[in-house]
Order: structure tokens, then sequence, then C-alpha cells
């Protein structure tokens, strides 16, 4: 079966979001966290279990994210206050965050981004990480 014309690649779909972002570094991202950003970790639970935890990071997995961040949404978390608040999300090593990042974008989060690299980038640079 031969590709539909109106289909992309993964990493078409991947370069497309992440031109929509402005992506942050793991220093950049803790700095952005220590002024008010909100840190969303969206890594299944055996992943955190495995590699580690960002301490105050909110855990919502991937399949809730946009529920839990539509401002207009009735299970949006609390602090989905409204379309201006900076959200960054990370995953394992920053690709399915891009993705996760850009639906939120879609959304009417226009802060919304992810961090480079991912958990392992920042616990490669010495931020905070924390077992549980």
């Amino acid at each position: 079966m031969s590709r539909p014309t109106d289909a992309v690649s993964v990493e078409q779909m991947l370069a497309q979001a992440r031109s929509e972002l402005k992506r942050l570094s793991p220093p950049q991202a803790h700095q952005a966290v220590a002024a008010g950003a909100l840190l969303v970790d969206i890594r299944p639970g055996w992943q955190r279990a495995a590699e580690g935890e960002i301490p105050g990071a909110l855990l919502v997995e991937r399949n809730h994210l946009e529920w839990r961040f539509d401002p207009e949404c009735a299970a949006r978390l609390p602090q989905a206050t409204g379309y201006d608040i900076q959200v960054i999300v990370f995953c394992s090593e920053g690709y399915s965050s891009s993705l996760a990042a850009d639906s939120l974008r879609r959304l009417g989060l226009h802060r919304a981004t992810d961090v480079v690299g991912g958990f392992h980038a920042w616990a490669t640079q010495g931020l905070p990480v924390q077992f549980c």
C-alpha cells in the first residue's frame, strides 16, 4: 500500500510542531519554573519509576494532557487558569513532548513549550531529580 498523498511522516509532524514552539533548554526551563511556569511530566508511571522525577512537576500522562489543560474543559486541572499560562512539557528525551506542547498550543495555550532533550537532558545537566 502506498502512502496517501495527504499523509505526513512522524519526522515531518515533529519538525512542524517544533517550528511553532520556543523550546527551552533544561536550565531555561528550570528558571521559567522558578518564575511561575508549570512543568508537566507526561511520561507513564513505569518510566517515571525507572528514570526518576523532577520535584514539583505536575504528573499528567500524555493521554490526559489536553483535557487537563483546556481552560474550558470540565476535566481541567485547577492550574489551567487561562490561555496565558506557561506550560512546559517534558517526556523522556524530548520527542513526544514537542508533539504534546504543540497540541496545547493549538488549544490556545500560546506559551506552551517543551524541554529540549527531556528528562534525560535535565538530569544530565545536574538539575534536581528524585526517585520515589
